[in-house]
């Protein structure tokens, strides 16, 4: 059976719990349908720390777990640890690629490293709805960590955001959105944030600067951008969690009364699909003031599942996601260069993204006494694709 996307699909609540900085940590998290780690999972990347990490994200109960490295996981960038890796004590030699296969080899992270992939929940209880997500552990150059760039580099690897992505995820934050630092300095990537302005995604999750924990609802200058000024307005979130037992909601929702004002999704995803068969259907919100990898192979494919053009590429994740992973195309990085009313053309209703720094470590690494934060729980429309299940 055939299934055609209508030019407008329906839209449906998907809960992202947003997590960065852990740092070792193990932090019990609320519940939702997606779960995004934005990096610096362990302090320096022991195989111990890490396995200890991964043993925390696999129990956790979410459809999609979308994880990415930060400066801190030395192992995870295996050039960085051949060249720099004794400047650290380690209990004992590590492995980097023992280490990456935590990751890599987990049925149910998504692991990203400077990639997108697109996500279909599939699970007959769950919101049933997809997304494209880039991720990227990056930070600009600053003493001596892994996954680092400096100037000269930043554009290349920003530039490989693609055009039609929904959520950014990094560890470094841009420039001017929740990064000033504890020495009051701006921390985040100028170049960067000149990138989300080009792919204006419904959401840019990130972390790295501790201090700078928060959310931001930027609208972007539709003029043209000539005199710098990328952003028409922001506004700051007020966090609801603040000294009680809720939680630190941002909603982002039709039914909460403020929805993103960005069509990132719905244009998309009006697409095809081949389905199997069909599939059972089953809070206020705070205030606001190329590393590309081979496909996986997949041996089954669950009821009510996206076929793709090139099998290969689907990868059934434990906990109801499909994964389909695919490689750059030409056409959305070589977009960049092309004229701004042509962009702007396919960006008309990409008018709003959600800035979320989501570090859990609320002090500088290595200050003393450890502070915490909440996790940051993103109620947001996203499409329905299974049109069976709509």
């Amino acid at each position: 059976m055939t299934s055609e996307y209508f030019n407008t699909p329906q839209m449906r609540k998907t809960r992202v719990v947003c997590i960065s900085d852990t740092h070792n940590q193990t932090p019990k998290l609320p519940k939702g349908d997606v779960l995004v780690h934005a990096g610096d999972l362990s302090n320096q990347g022991s195989y111990t720390e890490l396995k200890k990490t991964v043993d925390w994200l696999e129990k956790a109960n979410f459809e999609a777990k979308i994880v990415i490295a930060g400066n801190h996981d030395i192992t995870l960038d295996t050039d960085f640890y051949k060249q720099h890796g004794s400047s650290w004590r380690w209990p004992k030699p590590q492995d980097p690629e023992q280490c990456q296969k935590l990751f890599l080899e987990s049925p149910s992270i998504t692991y990203l490293q400077n990639e997108a992939v697109s996500i279909y929940l599939s699970s007959p209880t769950g919101p049933q709805t997809c997304f494209k997500v880039f991720g990227s552990p990056c930070t600009p150059k600053l003493w001596n960590w892994a996954f680092q760039y400096d100037a000269t580099e930043a554009s290349q690897l920003w530039n490989a955001i693609p055009l039609d992505t929904d959520i950014v995820v990094t560890h470094t934050p841009p420039k001017n959105h929740c990064d000033v630092s504890g020495r009051k300095e701006m921390s985040g990537c100028e170049v960067l944030r000149k990138a989300l302005y080009r792919v204006r995604p419904m959401l840019s999750i990130f972390g790295h600067i501790h201090e700078a924990r928060g959310v931001e609802r930027v609208r972007w200058n539709m003029n043209s951008p000539g005199d710098g000024c990328l952003e028409d307005s922001v506004e700051v979130w007020k966090d609801p969690g603040v000294g009680n037992n809720k939680q630190s909601l941002v909603d982002l929702t039709a039914k909460g009364g403020r929805p993103l004002d960005n069509s990132s999704a719905l244009t998309r995803h009006n697409k095809s699909f081949s389905l199997v068969s069909p599939s059972p259907m089953r809070d206020s919100g705070g205030e606001f003031t190329n590393l590309w990898p081979d496909g996986f192979n997949s041996t089954s494919r669950p009821e009510g599942s996206p076929a793709f053009d090139n099998e290969a590429r689907g990868k059934a994740m434990l906990g109801g996601t499909i994964e389909d992973r695919q490689a750059p195309s030409m056409s959305d990085i070589g977009l960049v260069s092309k004229s701004d009313v042509e962009v702007d053309g396919r960006r008309r209703g990409q008018l709003e993204t959600c800035m979320i720094n989501a570090a859990f470590m609320a002090g500088s690494w290595g200050g003393g006494h450890k502070r915490f934060n909440k996790p940051i729980v993103v109620d947001v429309d996203l499409p329905v694709w299974n049109e069976l299940a709509a």
